[in-house]
């Protein structure tokens, strides 16, 4: 079973999850890999199937961000698996090394199922965005990109959020096309 919304944590819950990224980034800096995980060890709603994206910055600023935008895995080997990507498998970033994880911080945001956006145009669909709640996801043919909701952050106003996600996605930012698929998509952030 896998979320259709994400669901009300617990504390104790939400600390585990931010125990498990810190713990697979921890593991593979000691061997290479990921931190292996069992699912009986850990609580059912954290078993389920779930998507995420774990982001870690280091000195404010970005050092890594890597994750699912489909649920096909319990949650919790989703974290330990993008955790330990962010740190080491996300290709704008060197691997993280040991001296920069003490002072690391790590953010792990649940998805909700992306849903289809449907729009008239690039007016309309600029309209229906919610800053700081909507994450995007845009798809063009082959290409395909994403920002999450903390991008707000950057990029407070809709016009540029969807300009800067064209162009991570590949494409300029004054692209237009009616082929276009938008998909929405809100996080809990941990």
């Amino acid at each position: 079973m896998s979320f259709s919304n994400p669901p009300v944590f617990l504390p104790a819950e939400r600390q585990r999850l931010g125990e498990i990224a810190r713990d697979s980034i921890r593991h593979g800096l000691e061997t290479g890999e990921p931190l292996p995980i069992e699912l009986d060890n850990y609580p059912p709603l954290i078993q389920r199937i779930g998507a995420n994206f774990v982001t870690l910055t280091w000195e404010n600023r970005l050092r890594g961000c890597m994750g699912t935008l489909e649920a096909y895995r319990p949650l919790v080997l989703d974290v330990a698996e993008n955790a330990y990507a962010s740190a080491f498998r996300d290709p704008r970033f060197p691997s993280l090394t040991t001296g920069e994880f003490e002072r690391l911080t790590i953010a792990v945001s649940i998805l909700t199922p992306p849903l289809l956006m449907t729009f008239e145009n690039e007016q309309d669909l600029i309209f229906q965005l919610r800053p700081g709640v909507d994450g995007l996801v845009l798809e063009e043919g082959t290409l395909r990109g994403t920002f999450l909701p903390a991008v707000w952050e950057v990029l407070p106003d809709p016009q540029l959020f969807l300009r800067g996600l064209k162009r991570k996605t590949g494409l300029p930012p004054e692209y237009w096309s009616d082929s276009l698929r938008v998909f929405r998509y809100t996080v809990e952030k941990i």
